[in-house]
């Protein structure tokens, strides 16, 4: 890519159908968890209109009420006005949740199982993960997906203060940068759609959204005159949520990550147990990644590694640098092999996986969340120096 380009992200809040269900799927994950630690859990949620279907495969000892969690999650989003057609006491749920497949635990267990090369714990499927960090902001992240995301974030925060009756759960958000020489220069353009309540004139929404949210949260260094501003640019969005558009779990992979900066494997993260690789190991990778960008071995770093199914050795690990590094990504990709271990057991150990904390990372990305680095275990820098003996 060139040094000189625009680049843009977005974000949506915890009320677009796609992250309401997310938000159930990890709603379902965590009471699983808080119960059996040792719970398999690959929960996806359908939404649209007045209707909620769960499916996949739990294997669980906890007992608890499904629908009751499902509705205290959709509460807790906002869909609780009288007028909601999609609202937390009034939805029609269908359970279609069965037991993991012991074909695939016996995989996954530690423990002999006939064709089986290791008694090891194995990963949970094949596949690729990718882990990146970057230097263009505090938290090591890409700049317009952390702009992004401060906006969605915002917006919910002030309507669930109750300050601003108009606001509704549903909204996106999106912000382009121009970089030069490869840095983050100015802000070209954000885009925010906010659902809301009718008999709200879209001026009010507009200057509301320009001097309540953007101008408040996104850097000031970053906004000019030339910074171009839409907002509902339809015009009008009362109906939204599951009445408007269906959700899906897994739906928003790439806000869920590095809004399309860096690469990603595919896999989705929401209502998955840490056994899944797609979902632990991807935060292995940003545990990594952050590390190596923290270490200064490079301004920017990716890592991939892949897996095949019951096997518990990735069979492969890559470090890219992109031509930033200190030392040479041969150098780096020996160190990270040498500093952390990323067999599935190893990871979920390290990373204190085994605790209902997944409900804290299904909103407003996976990665970045620097504040409670004792629950969003991946953020730490705490491999920066083992990693500097290592690639000297």
């Amino acid at each position: 890519m060139s040094k000189n380009y625009i680049f843009s992200s977005e974000s949506v809040t915890e009320g677009h159908p796609d992250k309401i269900c997310d938000t159930i799927s990890d709603a379902i994950l965590d009471a699983c968890l808080a119960q059996d630690k040792t719970s398999r859990v690959a929960c996806e949620t359908f939404a649209k209109s007045n209707v909620v279907v769960v499916g996949g495969e739990i294997t669980t000892q906890a007992k608890f009420d499904y629908s009751e969690v499902i509705r205290a999650a959709i509460g807790e989003i906002g869909y609780v006005h009288d007028d909601d057609v999609f609202h937390a006491d009034k939805v029609f749920i269908t359970n279609l949740l069965t037991p993991q497949s012991p074909d695939i635990s016996q995989g996954v267990d530690a423990k002999k199982a006939v064709g089986k090369a290791t008694a090891e714990q194995g990963a949970g499927d094949q596949g690729l993960m990718f882990g990146y960090a970057c230097n263009e902001t505090p938290e090591l992240m890409p700049a317009p997906i952390m702009c992004a995301h401060q906006l969605s974030r915002e917006l919910t925060r002030i309507r669930k203060s109750g300050k601003v009756k108009w606001l509704r759960p549903d909204a996106k958000s999106q912000v382009s940068i121009q970089y030069e020489n490869g840095k983050p220069k100015a802000i070209t353009s954000v885009v925010v759609s906010t659902q809301h309540a009718a008999g709200v004139s879209n001026k009010m929404i507009r200057d509301f959204i320009t001097n309540k949210v953007i101008r408040k949260v996104l850097p000031k260094k970053l906004l000019s005159k030339k910074t171009q501003l839409l907002i509902n640019p339809t015009g009008r969005f009362v109906i939204g949520g599951p009445q408007g558009d269906s959700g899906l779990t897994g739906r928003k992979i790439i806000m869920d990550t590095y809004g399309g900066m860096g690469r990603h494997g595919g896999g989705a993260f929401s209502g998955k147990d840490p056994s899944k690789v797609d979902r632990s190991a991807a935060y292995m990778g940003r545990y990594v990644a952050k590390n190596v960008a923290a270490a200064g071995l490079a301004t920017h770093c990716e890592v991939q590694f892949a897996y095949a199914i019951g096997y518990p050795d990735p069979v492969s690990v890559a470090v890219d640098t992109f031509g930033t590094g200190e030392v040479g990504d041969e150098v780096i990709t020996r160190a990270v092999q040498e500093v952390f271990s990323f067999k599935p057991a190893d990871i979920v150990k390290q990373l204190k996986l085994l605790r209902p904390i997944f409900s804290e990372t299904t909103n407003y990305g996976h990665f970045g969340k620097t504040k409670d680095v004792e629950t969003i275990t991946w953020e730490k820098t705490d491999k920066v120096k083992a990693l500097q003996r290592a690639a000297e």
